[in-house]
């Protein structure tokens, strides 16, 4: 796949919620996930895809209720692409919280193998 089919079928698939299916289809099996700083519940770094997987999986858990979720359309350059996703959730033991994110891809191999997230 090109990088712009990559970063249009990612916003096809996180626009329907297919989160998990987004990572099996399109990252490779040791791409890297960067948040925007370390927190209690997640590492500033995930390696791997079973990790940033189970890394999905434990903010599930934490999230009770999903009141709103959009994600933009990627703008493509040459081996990466940027989007933008804001997501308006309530979390367990913290309320509700709204935030807007960049997220940028890196693409090689026809697969993602970086992902790094902006506040």
């Amino acid at each position: 796949m090109t990088t712009e089919q990559i970063g249009r079928r990612l916003k096809e698939l996180c626009g329907q919620g297919q989160f998990e299916q987004a990572l099996t289809e399109l990252f490779s099996e040791g791409a890297v996930s960067i948040e925007p700083r370390e927190s209690p519940d997640f590492a500033k770094e995930t390696k791997g895809i079973k990790a940033i997987l189970e890394k999905g999986k434990r903010w599930n858990e934490m999230v009770t209720e999903q009141h709103g979720f959009s994600i933009s359309e990627p703008l493509i350059a040459d081996d990466s692409f940027a989007l933008t996703m804001q997501i308006d959730v309530t979390m367990k033991g913290r309320g509700r919280m709204s935030h807007k994110e960049l997220c940028v891809y890196l693409v090689s191999g026809g697969k993602i193998v970086s992902e790094q997230f902006f506040m």
